[in-house]
C-alpha cells in the first residue's frame, strides 16, 4: 500500500513541513479511498492529515541518520526543479 509516497528520511536538505504535509495528504487519501474532498469529508481528512504530519515529523526527528539518501526526490522538489529548468 502507498507505494507512491516518497521516502522523506535522509533527504538533503531535510524534508520540509510542506513535504511532510503532502506525504500525509497522500497517505490519508489512499487509506480513505478519496480522490477529492467534499464538505462532509474535509474535517475528518484535515484532522487526520495534521495528526499524521505531526507523527511523521516526530518520527523523522527520532530516527537515526540514513547512510544512503533516498533514490527519488519528493514530488514538490521535482516540480520545483522542472520550474527552475523552464525558467519559471
Amino acid at each position: 500500500m502507498c507505494r507512491n509516497i516518497t521516502v522523506l528520511r535522509g533527504l538533503e536538505p531535510a524534508a520540509t513541513d510542506q513535504e511532510i504535509y503532502a506525504a500525509a495528504q497522500q497517505y490519508v487519501r489512499k487509506v480513505g479511498g478519496l480522490s477529492g474532498l467534499s464538505s462532509t469529508t474535509k474535517p475528518a481528512v484535515d484532522k487526520a492529515v495534521a495528526a499524521i504530519a505531526a507523527a511523521t515529523t516526530t518520527l523523522l526527528a527520532e530516527l537515526p541518520e540514513r547512510r544512503v539518501p533516498p533514490t527519488t526526490e519528493p514530488p514538490l522538489r521535482r516540480i520545483a526543479a522542472r520550474e527552475a529548468a523552464a525558467g519559471g
